[in-house]
This record gives C-alpha cells, sequence and structure tokens, in this order.
C-alpha cells in the first residue's frame, strides 16, 4: 500500500510540474505573439514613412525643375495629381484604421 500511495504522490507531484510548466509556455508564447504584434505594427508604420518620404522626394524633385524650367503649368498638374493621390492614400489609411491597421 505504501509503495502505491509513493507512486501516486509521485505522479501527482510529475503532473503539477508538467501544469507549471504548461502554464509557463503558455505565458511566454502569448509575450512572443505581443512581441510580433509589435514589430509588426513598427513595420507598418515604417513603411508608411518610407512611403510618404518617396512623396516628399518626389514633389522636391519637381520643385527643383519647377526652378530650373519656366513650364508652371505643367509642374502644377503633377502636384495637384500628387496630392490627391496622398488625400487618397490618407483617407484609405484612416478608413483601414479600425482594422488594426495604424498609421503613424
Amino acid at each position: 500500500m505504501f509503495d502505491f500511495e509513493t507512486s501516486v504522490t509521485g505522479i501527482e507531484f510529475k503532473v503539477r510540474q508538467l501544469a507549471d510548466e504548461v502554464n509557463r509556455l503558455r505565458a511566454l508564447v502569448s509575450e512572443k505573439e505581443d512581441e510580433c504584434r509589435e514589430l509588426k505594427e513598427a513595420i507598418n508604420d515604417k513603411e508608411i514613412l518610407i512611403n510618404n518620404l518617396k512623396e516628399e522626394n518626389k514633389l522636391i524633385k519637381l520643385g527643383n525643375k519647377l526652378t530650373e524650367k519656366g513650364d508652371c503649368s505643367e509642374i502644377k498638374l503633377k502636384i495637384n495629381q500628387m496630392i490627391r493621390t496622398i488625400d487618397r492614400s490618407l483617407e484609405i489609411m484612416k478608413s483601414n484604421n479600425g482594422n488594426g491597421i495604424g498609421i503613424g
């Protein structure tokens, strides 16, 4: 009878250890998922920043062309097109903001 009780006690102890290990690993997985989510958000923010800087760079290049050339109407048209594109992009980002996609 003593051997049986000892065996049961040993099994209960090992089960508790396994349950503690499962809880620790679940917490670790949850932590890593949060970290992964934060990194994905940071990547999205950086991609948005890169796209904004690309658009700004295009505008600067366009402005430099304006100072070099005297053709204002073509450059104004291009600037207006770029502004409309930026406005549409901002509207898309704002509408996606409720879907978990943040804007920086």
